[in-house]
């Protein structure tokens, strides 16, 4: 992958990379949350409906879902720094046209364009630093990379909302342009001479094909299932059959096409297929609570979007001063028993917040999300080591570009169906609490007995009353099922963990230098 002659980058030029990078990565994770706070604002300013507005995060997240597995095939045919600086400045380009778009169509086009060209920035961002750092540094490179990918997403929402707040809506946009420019112009300035061998393979059309339908099927129909009743819906029962039938005869043709635009091979690999499946979970529990505790503090508690947000950020606190550390002696750590306690402390935090009730404090309802940035830095590092261990030089780029992939789908996933989950156990509980609202239930004589000595008057009096009290304990009961739901999960992922063999020692990244 590196030339034998260019030994890793030190001092200067490796911090600058460094920064090059991971700021780099940092946008295009940002970039898929950023929107979110400001879809009202955006739907207000183009004249369209906030569901109308919800376009501009779908189309992002569709596109960059399809081109994330092309990586391994887009950088053995042009390079990957040649691959990777020009997807930084495409990004920057199509960011400066959703900020200066004046209709709906247009900004969902160019944020279109936006996830199409992010594809690749991920995937050899890491491959980058892994190449370019010392093989005993690696871990800290790992480190560096993985703080990035997990703390965006969370920090997106917030970053988003002040600044549609204090200035408008196309500066969550136009904020990319500098630090697309910088990451772009460094990258290529150190890394222009150490480009990678390039293999002129003949495309697989059939397989490109294959993966627009098949994942942009499913992407489209993880995006817009909640807003259409799931199956209920004619179209979304139409593009799970495509997504269902496109994704099946792409696995068939990718694995006896000669050259696959997607390298499915590599799950023949032991520790990269249990890795990445127990990588796919985490990240579904992850985004689910992280999808689910917001909206609940919003749509039940009474909290505003930024407070929501500060009550969910502390989550990236302690990554940041653990992940570094977490690196650099990840060649000591037993990587099986440190992703195991990561799980363990998932669970735990999970089990916390399922505790939580509407009328618990700030500080309640942030202590379990600051205790799960424990979990998170022994979480990614670890993880993506094993999933690397066994992959080859030249596997780098389609390895991560492959498990960044399944990190997307996983997220989507979890978004849509904690959302619909939420909503249906929300809909169960004020159901059953309903029932108890009638003159047997001693509960509902003792509460009617409160009321009558509080607020007066009778029934019809307190009816809205009951009503909102109702619908906030079958959120709140709704919201904890869920809580409770993913530190299941998170337990079931650590035996998949040990089904993963050592050594972790990854001969693709020690083969590097």
């Amino acid at each position: 992958m590196q030339k034998a002659s260019q030994a890793p980058l030190k001092g200067l030029p490796l911090v600058l990379l460094t920064v090059g990078v991971a700021l780099s990565t940092f946008m295009e994770v940002l970039d898929t949350t950023i929107v979110n706070v400001s879809v009202p604002n955006i739907a207000g300013s183009l004249a369209v409906s906030p569901s109308e507005g919800t376009w501009a995060i779908s189309s992002y997240s569709l596109a960059a879902a399809i081109m994330q597995p092309l990586t391994g095939w887009l950088s053995k045919r042009f390079g990957e720094v040649r691959t990777f600086c020009l997807s930084v400045l495409l990004f920057v380009v199509f960011s400066a046209l959703c900020g200066l778009a004046t209709t709906m169509p247009m900004l969902v086009l160019f944020r279109l364009m936006q996830g199409l060209v992010s594809g690749p920035m991920v995937p050899l961002s890491q491959s980058l630093l892994m190449v370019n750092y010392p093989p005993e540094k690696r871990g800290i490179a790992l480190g560096l990379w993985a703080m990035t990918v997990i703390v965006a997403p969370v920090f997106g929402p917030i970053f988003g909302g002040w600044l549609t707040d204090n200035l408008s809506w196309p500066w969550i946009f136009y904020i990319n342009l500098p630090v697309g420019l910088f990451a772009a112009i460094i990258t290529w300035t150190l890394m222009r001479k150490r480009e990678t061998p390039m293999i002129k393979n003949p495309i697989d059309v059939v397989g490109l094909f294959l993966l627009v339908v098949g994942v942009g099927s499913l992407q489209f129909m993880l995006d817009n299932g909640n807003d259409l009743d799931w199956f209920g819906s004619p179209v979304i029962v139409a593009l799970g059959l495509t997504a269902l039938v496109g994704l099946i005869f792409l696995v068939a043709w990718e694995l006896t096409d000669r050259h696959p635009i997607v390298d499915l091979s590599l799950f023949r690999q032991r520790n990269y297929r249990f890795g990445v499946m127990a990588m796919g979970l985490g990240i579904f529990g992850f985004f689910g609570i992280s999808v689910i505790f917001p909206l609940w503090l919003q749509t039940t508690v009474g909290y505003t979007a930024t407070w929501a947000g500060l009550a969910t950020a502390p989550v990236g606190i302690l990554p940041l001063i653990l992940a570094p550390i977490v690196g650099k002696n990840v060649n000591r750590l037993n990587l099986r028993a440190a992703t195991s306690f990561a799980f363990f402390i998932f669970a735990v935090s999970s089990f916390w917040a399922a505790t939580r009730t509407d009328s618990s404090s700030y500080l309640q309802y942030a202590l379990p999300r600051f205790f799960q940035g424990v979990g998170i830095a022994f979480f990614f590092v670890p993880i993506n080591q094993i999933i690397m261990s066994g992959v080859q030089p030249h596997e780098i780029a389609s390895a991560s570009g492959l498990s960044n992939f399944v990190r997307t789908i996983a997220g989507s996933l979890s978004t849509a169906i904690s959302t619909w989950l939420w909503q249906d156990r929300s809909t169960y509980h004020r159901t059953v609490l309903a029932e108890h609202v009638n003159a047997q239930a001693p509960g509902w004589q003792h509460y009617q007995a409160q009321l009558q000595s509080t607020v007066g008057g009778d029934v019809s009096h307190w009816q809205p009353l009951l009503d909102h009290v109702v619908a906030v304990q079958a959120q709140t009961m709704a919201a904890n099922d869920m809580f409770r739901l993913y530190g299941v999960i998170f337990l079931i992922i650590i035996p998949i963990l040990w089904l993963a063999r050592p050594p972790f020692g990854a001969r693709g990244i020690e083969g590097m230098h």
